[in-house]
C-alpha cells in the first residue's frame, strides 16, 4: 500500500559512481542485500547522520573514516542494522571495510560503511567475505545499476525510490542521481533512511557539504511517518568530478546555486518518495504553517502537526477533524497565540476563521476536500511571517500490522 502510482523515474548514470549487488544472506538468502558502491579517484564525499543519541556502529565508523580521508567506497547492507551490538559491532563495521580495501585495493578508512534492518542483532562478518567478490564482478555505471542498488538497501519498502537530474553550466552536461530506502521510523533530522546522491561536476569540499546542508533541509529534514528516529540513518552526496569543466571552488560561484537546485530537487523527490511509501500509507499530507511569529515557532507547530496520531488516523478516515487538528497545533503554539487570528484550510476549504468553525463551512465540504490521496492542511496563525512546511503521511490498520510482525 502506498500513495500514488508506482512510476519509476528514468535514471542517469554517473560517471565515476560504479555500482554493484549480491545475495549476502543478511535476512533472506534468495534476496540482493548488499551494495558496494565504488568511487572514482578524486571524488569529494560529504554526509549527514542521525542525530539519534543511540548509533550504530557503521555510523560511528562512517563518521571516523570520513573524517579520516577521502571516500572511495560504500558499503551498504540491509536485513541487519548493527545497532547496539557494543564493541563486536564495530569490529565487523571496521573489518568489512578492511575487505572492500582490499577487494578494490583502496585504503580502508576511505571505505564508508552503512546497515539498515534489525536492531540489536550481531552482524556476523561471512556474509560480506562471501559477497563481496560478487558486487565487485558486477560494478557497474549504468542507470539499471542504481535501481538494483535501491533494491538491495530496502526493508519494508514497497517501491524503489530514484531520482535523477540533468543540467547544463556553460555548455557542459552535469549529471545528479541519487536513491534512498526508508518507508517507517522517519521523521525530521534524519529518519530510517538511507539515502545516496552523487554529481559528477568537480565541487570543493566546503561547498559539497552546504550544499547536502541546503538540500537535506529542504527534503529529508521536513518528512515524518511516525516521529521515531533511527539509529542508522545517514545520507552521502559525492561529487565524482568527472564533468570536464572547472571546479566549483566557492559558494559564490554561480554555478553553486544551479548545482545546488538540482541535487535539492533529487532529494526532495526522494524525500517524497519516502513518505508515499510510508508503512501502511494511503495519503500524503502537507502541511503548511504561516503567519507565526518566526519560522522556529511555524516548525515548532507543524511537526506537532505532521506527527500527531489523532491527525493521521483521521486522515485515514478521510474525516475532516479539524478539532484534533487546532489541537495538535495549541500543543506546540507559543502561550501569547491570538486564536482569533488563526484560520485553517484544508484544501481550498475554509475550515476554521478566527480560531472557530467558519460560518460557510460545512461537513460535506470537509470530506470532499479530505477525500483526494494528497490533502494540504494550511494553517495561518496570524501574527507574523514565519512559515514552515512539512510532508507526512496518514496511519492505517496496515501501518500496525507491518510494525507489529517487522521481526517475524
Amino acid at each position: 500500500m502506498a500513495v500514488g502510482p508506482d512510476d519509476r523515474p528514468e535514471l542517469v548514470a554517473v560517471p565515476g559512481v560504479r555500482l554493484g549487488t549480491a545475495a549476502a544472506g543478511f535476512k533472506d538468502p534468495d534476496r540482493e542485500d548488499l551494495l558496494l558502491v565504488a568511487l572514482a579517484p578524486g571524488s569529494r564525499t560529504a554526509a549527514v547522520f542521525t542525530r539519534n543519541r543511540l548509533r550504530a556502529a557503521p555510523v560511528l565508523v562512517a563518521e571516523e573514516n570520513l573524517a579520516a580521508a577521502a571516500p572511495r567506497a560504500l558499503l551498504v547492507n540491509s536485513g541487519n542494522a548493527n545497532a547496539a551490538t557494543g564493541q563486536p559491532g564495530l569490529e565487523v563495521a571496521r573489518e568489512s571495510c578492511r575487505l572492500v580495501a582490499e577487494a578494490l585495493e583502496v585504503e580502508a578508512d576511505a571505505v564508508l560503511p552503512f546497515s539498515t534492518g534489525v536492531i540489536g542483532e550481531p552482524l556476523p562478518l561471512e556474509p560480506f567475505d562471501g559477497a563481496l567478490p560478487v558486487c565487485v564482478s558486477r560494478l557497474r555505471e549504468e542507470p539499471e545499476a542504481w535501481w538494483a542498488a535501491a533494491e538491495a538497501i530496502g526493508t519494508t519498502d514497497t517501491r524503489l525510490k530514484g531520482a535523477s537530474r540533468s543540467l547544463e553550466l556553460a555548455g557542459t552536461p552535469v549529471h545528479i542521481t541519487g536513491i534512498a530506502k526508508g518507508s517507517g521510523m522517519i521523521h525530521p533530522n534524519m529518519a530510517t533512511m538511507l539515502a545516496f546522491v552523487a554529481l559528477d561536476a568537480p565541487v570543493a569540499d566546503e561547498g559539497l557539504r552546504v550544499m547536502l546542508e541546503t538540500a537535506v533541509g529542504e527534503s529529508f529534514n521536513r518528512i515524518s511517518v511516525d516521529g521515531d528516529t533511527s539509529t542508522n540513518d545517514a545520507l552521502t552526496l559525492t561529487a565524482t568530478g568527472q564533468a570536464p569543466m572547472a571546479p566549483v571552488e566557492s559558494v559564490t560561484d554561480p554555478r553553486y546555486r544551479e548545482l545546488t537546485e538540482g541535487v535539492t530537487e533529487v532529494c526532495r523527490e526522494l524525500a517524497l518518495a519516502i513518505v508515499r511509501d510510508g508503512e501502511g500509507a494511503t495519503k500524503l499530507l502537507t502541511i503548511r504553517v504561516s503567519g507565526a511569529d518566526s519560522d522556529a515557532e511555524a516548525e515548532a507547530v507543524a511537526d506537532r502537526v505532521a506527527r500527531s496520531p489523532l491527525v493521521k488516523t483521521a486522515a485515514y478516515a478521510s474525516d475532516p477533524n479539524w478539532g484534533r487538528i487546532l489541537a495538535a497545533a495549541g500543543a506546540a503554539a507559543p502561550e501569547d497565540l491570538d486564536w482569533s487570528r488563526v484560520t485553517l484550510h484544508i484544501g481550498e476549504v475554509c475550515v476554521v476563521r478566527g480560531g472557530v468553525r467558519a460560518a460557510e463551512y460545512t461537513e460535506e465540504a470537509g470530506q470532499a476536500a479530505m477525500a483526494p490521496e494528497e490533502v494540504t492542511v494550511h494553517l495561518d496563525l496570524g501574527r507574523g511571517r514565519g512559515s514552515a512546511l512539512r510532508w507526512t503521511c496518514d496511519f492505517s490498520h496496515e501501518y500496525v500490522t507491518i510494525n507489529a510482525e517487522y521481526r517475524t
